[in-house]
């Protein structure tokens, strides 16, 4: 289960241990997409330590907490690879990451790197009143979209924060019935159109592959 609080994510057999090569410090919102990969393609060389995912709706916290992970786990991996993109940081993440010597993926967000940038940004000009969900935010829609901007209690307020949108834009990482479902409800609720667009892992995918 992905946290929605302000709680590192826990998977059994899967937290950083130092056996492997390799240890990806990634946001809460990819710990399913980099498990799949993980368990898909035998990527023994990878283990996984996730930030909350939450720490989107508070960006100030995302470089603080990559620092102080990369200083808790340096010591035990040969390399350490940083699965956020810019992540409204202003620069300031891949400022940090420099500094560390760690990689991070690149772009702006995680809808450009499903989508792959330059996908994403060629499509970008036809796209500014599009709202885009991935899959984790399908799942996750009342928990970081819904309540945190109120909507809870104040339905009324859905035209203030959505009316210069025209439509949803699924970027699905996977062939689920079940999110896409979930997108078109989620699309319903904001009185937007729904497009589904499916993208796999996209960047997310190259950058984790093993190295030669």
């Amino acid at each position: 289960m992905i946290p929605s609080g302000d709680h590192a994510l826990t998977e059994t057999g899967l937290a950083p241990s130092g056996k492997g090569r390799v240890l990806v410090i990634g946001c809460g919102a990819l710990a399913h997409e980099i498990l799949a990969l993980k368990r898909a393609n035998g990527w023994d060389h990878l283990d996984l330590a996730c930030l909350p995912a939450i720490w989107h709706n508070h960006p100030e916290r995302i470089e603080p907490g990559i620092r102080a992970a990369v200083a808790q786990h340096r010591a035990d991996y040969r390399t350490i690879l940083v699965a956020y993109a810019d992540c409204g940081t202003g620069g300031g993440l891949a400022r940090l990451c420099a500094e560390l010597d760690v990689e991070m993926i690149a772009g702006p967000h995680c809808y450009a790197f499903f989508d792959g940038l330059d996908a994403f940004a060629a499509r970008a000009g036809d796209e500014l009143t599009a709202f885009y969900l991935t899959d984790f935010l399908a799942r996750q829609f009342d928990a970081f979209v819904w309540r945190p901007l109120g909507l809870d209690r104040h339905p009324e307020l859905v035209a203030s924060y959505f009316g210069n949108y025209d439509r949803l834009i699924h970027l699905a990482q996977t062939d689920d019935p079940a999110l896409d479902a979930a997108a078109r409800a989620c699309a319903a609720r904001l009185g937007l159109a729904h497009e589904r667009r499916v993208t796999g892992y996209g960047d997310l995918a190259r950058f984790l592959a093993p190295r030669a």
